[in-house]
């Protein structure tokens, strides 16, 4: 039997501030700092296919970032439910137009698929990574940490 405080719960929005927006956009903030820096390693590997490839690909990783913190901050407002459905299911939905995304340009004469698929990769996981030193995992500072005095 499930209890009705429960499934009131489930249906009630979320309510407060949304840190996963704030989280967001320093992650892509963070990938806008480090997207030359990648473009130009792919540059010296793969030449100009390569820094063209690493750009699509970290314009990429930094839209999918912000569809996520967006799918949840509106999902959340409406329902504690519909946003956990949209983080499960919006994930799928965002792996699939990465490879729509990617499958529209392979066979593009500017592309490089070995840069695309490594910028796609180390930038996803190099940006979670960094992201983590700054990321209050407490429900006093939900979000980003506070800034030190």
């Amino acid at each position: 039997m499930t209890n009705q405080h429960d499934v009131a719960a489930v249906v009630r929005p979320v309510e407060g501030p949304a840190p996963e927006v704030a989280i967001s956009r320093d992650i892509i903030r963070r990938g806008l700092i480090v997207a030359p820096l990648l473009i130009g390693i792919c540059w010296l590997i793969w030449s100009g296919d390569g820094a063209l490839s690493s750009a699509y690909a970290v314009a990429l990783v930094l839209v999918n970032f912000a569809l996520a913190a967006g799918l949840v901050a509106m999902t959340a407002r409406i329902s504690l439910g519909l946003m956990m459905g949209a983080v499960l299911f919006g994930y799928l939905v965002r792996l699939g137009l990465i490879l729509l995304a990617v499958l529209l340009v392979k066979d593009a004469s500017w592309i490089s698929l070995p840069a695309l698929g490594a910028t796609i990769i180390v930038t996803h996981l190099g940006l979670l990574v960094w992201e983590m030193k700054f990321v209050a995992i407490s429900l006093a500072h939900p979000g980003l940490k506070p800034a030190r005095p």
